[in-house]
Formats: structure tokens, sequence, C-alpha cells
């Protein structure tokens, strides 16, 4: 079968009638190109499952294709539509920002999760630039907005379908566009969910309730979400309702690394073997590398992935001290990671806005240096479509051996930080990398424990994890060492946008 001059599997050709036929059920019959109005009920959920290479984000991004040539509209987390109610809507969503934009970078106007759940506020003047682009409508005049500023926007709208982008090109930004957030109290109409292993239960319940017709996309294999008992939110699906994706050799080019990631599946496979394949793999492909020590310059913008906290915070205080960070500063170009917002109950709506523009838990950030008020930080948000802000942070530098992390400056509330140089495998999900280096001595360790997650050795399950968040080249890094940087860390090549302020002055009520 073919969609787009795009030839299928027989996985997916199987996969894509199965999810033709769901929503036919509701009503959009992508194979004729003609959708009917909305009903009050959808047709529920279903799963598309496979591990990586079996061609599920290639298959989701022809269902968008032809969703869209039937009239439906995507509905993304930068700007909505007042369409009548009898237009059909689709959101393609990923938990994370990283996870998002891999999406886009295939041309998926994919957004986050958090997006979706909360719908923005507009600035009345630049909602009519919005609907002009989004629905080809009447150009509009716009005060201290020229011609040419409008058209660089259309055109930018043309080839990116991003508001914000569009925005930014007629000298705009989003921070001006959306003046805040409030939670979603309509529903919409269909799902797509990428990475939906990382999904909890309460998420999974907030999109069955937005979502009439939903299908998730994701990847038994990975690790399930913290506290959800080795479990993933599809596993409970029946089979009518699941259904499972195989390996394309001819889409991924015999990749080596998803070969290796593939041959974690055999159960006589020890942690000694698996080695032994990894360094013969090294011998004779550039794409896998058998490193006798942590590359430091990558760190900055690829973490090493561990498995062990206690591993995890040694290389961090290495990478500090590699560069000459200071204990009471950070340097601009250091990594940081989301560990959550720290806000009170009241401040609700400053939450709602911090996790819009991208600050949600597990969200990758680069420092780019101090902000203009005390406990601002300016911040380069990764993979967000409007990356740059300045907010008020409270970043946390832990240290070995000691219980409480070193602050060496914070904010009395806002948006807490960990340093990035290196992550658990855990909060890697949903996240790629060019290259990517993972720490092996970690995972011996799990393979010497012996613990087993869903059926599987852990340390195969963390392996397969890590391996799989690499796109072009794979370190496996075998001994405990670390590199000197060939460069001071960088910020130019991030301060291509403006950077948008958060509303975050902490007075008192």
């Amino acid at each position: 079968m073919t969609a787009s001059n795009f030839t299928y599997s027989d996985d997916q050709a199987l996969a894509h009638d199965r999810v033709a036929e769901l929503l036919r059920g509701a009503g959009i019959d992508i194979d004729n190109g003609t959708a009917m109005p909305p009903r009050d009920d959808g047709v529920g959920v279903m799963a598309l499952v496979g591990k990586a290479g079996s061609g599920k984000t290639l298959l989701l991004a022809e269902l968008y294709k032809e969703l869209e040539r039937a009239g439906v509209e995507v509905v993304s987390g930068d700007y909505e539509s007042r369409r009548s109610k009898s237009r059909r809507t689709l959101a393609i969503l990923a938990p994370t920002n990283k996870a998002a934009s891999v999406l886009r970078l295939r041309g998926v106007p994919a957004t986050t999760i958090h997006r979706i759940l909360y719908s923005p506020v507009y600035d009345p003047d630049y909602e009519r630039i919005a609907e002009w682009l989004a629905n080809d409508g009447e150009r509009p005049e716009i005060e201290g907005l020229t011609d040419l500023a409008l058209d660089r926007a259309a055109a930018f709208y043309a080839g990116n379908k991003s508001i914000p982008g569009a925005l930014a090109a007629a000298g705009l930004r989003g921070s001006d566009f959306i003046t805040g957030w409030k939670r979603r109290e309509d529903p919409l109409d269909v799902g797509f969910v990428d990475e939906s292993s990382m999904l909890d239960d309460r998420q999974f319940e907030d999109l069955k309730e937005i979502f009439p017709t939903l299908v998730l996309f994701g990847d038994p294999a990975q690790l399930a979400p913290v506290n959800q008992s080795g479990g993933m939110v599809f596993d409970g699906l029946p089979d009518t309702r699941k259904l499972s994706l195989h390996r394309v050799h001819r889409q991924d080019a015999d990749n080596p690394i998803l070969d290796l990631a593939h041959a974690l599946a055999d159960p006589q496979l020890d942690f000694q073997g698996f080695e032994e394949m990894v360094e013969d793999t090294a011998r004779r492909d550039e794409r896998v590398v058998w490193g006798q020590r942590v590359e430091v310059d990558l760190m900055a913008r690829s973490p090493v992935l561990v498995w062990r906290n206690a591993t995890r915070i040694r290389l961090i205080n290495a990478f500090r001290t590699v560069h000459g960070a200071p204990e009471d500063a950070l340097l601009e170009g250091e990594p940081l990671i989301c560990d959550g917002i720290e806000l009170p109950a009241k401040h609700r709506k400053r939450r709602l806005d911090l996790e819009a523009r991208g600050l949600i838990k597990g969200a990758q950030v680069v420092y780019l240096g101090p902000g203009k008020k005390p406990g601002f930080s300016r911040l380069h948000v990764m993979g967000a479509e409007d990356p740059q802000v300045s907010a008020a942070s409270i970043v946390k530098i832990e240290k070995p051996d000691e219980e409480e992390p070193f602050i060496p400056f914070a904010a009395g509330m806002g948006a807490a930080f960990l340093h990035g140089a290196a992550v658990t495998i855990h909060k890697a999900q949903g996240s790629q990398w060019d290259t990517v280096q993972v720490f092996a001595p970690d995972l011996f360790v799990a393979a010497r424990m012996g613990r087993i997650e869903a059926g599987q050795p852990l340390w195969k399950r963390l392996a397969y994890v890590a391996i799989t968040r690499a796109q072009e080249r794979l370190i496996w890094v075998v001994r405990n060492r670390l590199s000197k940087p060939t460069h001071a860390l960088r910020v130019d090549d991030l301060r291509g946008a403006p950077v948008a302020p958060l509303s975050l002055q902490m007075e008192e009520t």
C-alpha cells in the first residue's frame, strides 16, 4: 500500500488500515479524504507499539498528512483557531519538548501535552495576525507592523506552520502574543501521542477526558514511568485495540545502533556478551565508538547517560571542575535540567505560564546568564518553539557524599534546576541527540545486581533506552575517566532569538 509516495511495510499497512477504520468510526475517512462534523462521543483508545526502527514515527507522519488532506485542522500549542464547532481537529502530542522537536524536524506540527492541557489567552491584535495566517483570512492592519513585516510572517508560516516563528519573523515574539494560560475546558477531537510509554496514569486520564479518539504510539521495551509498577498505559488495552509493529530494515538502513538495541531481546545474551558485540561493532562501523573516557566537550549539549544518581553527581562535578566553574556561580553555556516548579498554590497562573513555555520537569535548558532581576536567569529551552526565556530560578548543584545540594543563587520561588551535564537514563526517555555517551560501568553494576523489570533484566532495559537515544553515533564509555575540554562553553549559537521574560516577580499577596 502507498500514501504520499511512501511505501508501507506489511506491518505499517495493517496498522494504517486499523487506524483508518478507527477514524471512519469517528466520522473521518482518510482513504476518501472526507470528514463529517464531530460527534459528542468518540471511538476510544488505540495503541500502535513497536521497538526502535519499526516505523512508528513515519507512520504517524503519514497519517497526519492524510488527516490534513481530509480537512482536519491541526491544533498546536501555539495557536488555536476560533472556527465553528463543526470543524474536525487533530493534536499531535509528546511528553517533552525534545520529543516534540524530533517530530517537528520531520515536518509534523507536534506540541507537548502541557501545551494542550492548558490553552493560551491571546492579545487581540496578535490574534488577528494568527487568524489571518492559520485560516487565510483577511489581511490585518496592525499599528506598528509594516506590510513587509506581515509578508515575512506569511512567508515563514507557509513553510513552517508555527505562529511564534511567524511572529518572530515579523519582529515580534510569542510572549507578546500569549498573555496568559488557563486549563482547557472544551474537549478536542483526535489526539496522536508519541512516546506514550512515558505517560503516567494521571496524564492518560487527562488525555482521555480531552480526546474522545486517541491513538498512542509507544515502545514497550522502554522503561516504565516511575511509580508505575513496571507497566505502561497501553498494557491494559484489549488486544483488539493494540497492534505491534516490527523492525523495518529498509527504513533504518541496517543501522548498527539499532542492531545492538534489538540484540538485547536475546534471552541468552549476558552483559559480557553484549559488550563484546559493542566492541566488535565499533571495529567495523564508525557510528559505534568503544570509548575509553567520557568526552567532556559533548556534555554541554548531550548529557552522559547513567543509571545511578551517585555517578551522575560525580560526572557533573568533574565537568564543572575541568571548565573552572566557580562554586558560587554558573558559567554561560552550562546545561541544566528542570526539576519542577516551586510555587505555592496561589501562584497557579504563574505555574501554567512556566510550564506552557516549556519549563516542565525534565526539560533541558542551557544557562545564558543572569537576568535583570535578582534570582532570575536567562535560559534557552532545548526543543521549544519559542526557546529563550528569563525566569525566576532555583539552581541546585549536587555534591558527592553530601545530602543537601549547593545552591549558587536562587529566587524565592520559581523554576528549579539540577545540572544537566549527566542525566539518568530514566530522565533521557523521549529525548534524542546526534551523539550519545552511555556510561557502561553503571550498566555493569545493574547487571551484577540481577534486577528484573517487567520480565526483562533491568540492565537490558536500561541499555536499550540509552543506546536508542543516539540518532547518529553511540559512544559506549567503558572507563571512569574524563577528557579535557578543547574549547570553552559557548552560547553564541543559541542567541538567534530574543529572550521572552516571564512575569514572575514574587510580590507578597
